[in-house]
């Protein structure tokens, strides 16, 4: 994708979300009047913010992260330092998670700082020019500030489905004759307003992965061939690993944080190679690169927070 076309993307991606929650609010407060509604949402935003503050703590918690010390791990301390200069930017905390399913993630917040963190997965999987262009990734998200862009634009949709529900349930056991028919007008509304903004936040995900990729690519020699080999097997890797081990479906709770959407990979694996003997670096990447992008898949994609893997292995080629 092109570099000022993905920008102006992003860009107008924003300000459809910002657009369109404008206006609905405005149909919203006129309809209904401001106590409720604002006080709804003063709760709701409060909620995300607290969420996102501490959100740091309970993905350490859920993933088992630890920090790691230039001591503890010489190599994987000193790739993030590496790159993270290579970035302008300061260095993150590098973090282990713990847990089987091959990926890596970056998070922040105010009270916690910036991270990067790697699973013991992707350690056994990836070889090293694989994991720096992962991490070139990660480090990607934290320089465009994706953890603070996402976490805005999700509170929006988020504040119309509650209202949605609340008005839905105010219709449901409040009197028609106090207003309950108007009630569920506007619960439906909100919450067709939550579907429409949810369906954009998606889209604005997706397109700051490929900024991300581009990132990657920028500060790592080599980095669309070893992040397009990383992607495969994680991938690859991920997909087997879900249909000979379910448990490993319970690692999901902040997919939106991963390099890779461990919800498609199955789908993904498939689109990658067809044959178990195919097992090269290389050649996981020229597989998906034969495989056309069906009308299915382009429809699946609308509802992940991630391209779809045959058109960012696509993307990265185009930037070797």
């Amino acid at each position: 994708m092109n570099l000022w076309k993905l920008r102006l993307s992003i860009l107008g991606t924003l300000t459809i979300i910002i657009g369109l929650s404008t206006l609905f609010f405005t149909v919203i407060l006129s309809l209904l009047g401001t106590f409720n509604l604002v006080t709804l949402a003063f709760i709701v935003v409060s909620f995300n913010i607290v969420q996102w503050l501490i959100a740091p703590y309970v993905i350490n918690a859920i993933y088992r992260a630890r920090e790691v010390t230039k001591s503890g791990n010489a190599q994987l301390y000193g790739m993030v330092e590496r790159l993270s200069d290579k970035s302008g930017m300061k260095m993150p905390k590098v973090m282990i998670a713990d847990i089987p399913v091959p990926n890596a993630f970056a998070y922040s917040s105010p009270l916690a700082g910036s991270r990067v963190a790697v699973t013991t997965g992707l350690l056994k999987t990836l070889e090293e020019e694989e994991i720096e262009a992962v991490i070139g990734h990660e480090l990607g998200h934290l320089k465009h500030r994706d953890v603070q862009v996402m976490m805005f634009v999700s509170i929006l949709p988020a504040i119309f489905y509650f209202i949605g529900y609340s008005m839905l349930l105010s219709s449901m056991f409040g009197r028609r004759d106090r207003g309950g028919g108007g009630a569920a007008v506007i619960g439906i509304a909100s919450l067709f307003a939550y579907w429409i903004l949810t369906m954009f936040t998606l889209h604005l995900s997706r397109s700051r992965e490929y900024f991300a990729d581009r990132h990657s690519a920028s500060i790592v020699e080599e980095g669309p061939r070893k992040l397009s080999e990383g992607l495969a097997k994680i991938v690859y890797s991920t997909g087997r690993m879900k249909r000979s081990r379910p448990e490993t479906r319970s690692f999901n709770s902040f997919k939106a944080l991963f390099i890779s959407d461990p919800d498609h990979a199955e789908v993904d694996a498939i689109a990658i190679v067809q044959s178990s003997s195919l097992t090269g670096d290389q050649k996981l990447v020229q597989e998906a690169l034969k495989r056309k992008v069906t009308a299915l898949d382009k429809f699946l994609e609308l509802f992940s927070t991630h391209p779809n893997i045959v058109k960012r292995l696509r993307a990265l080629q185009k930037l070797s």
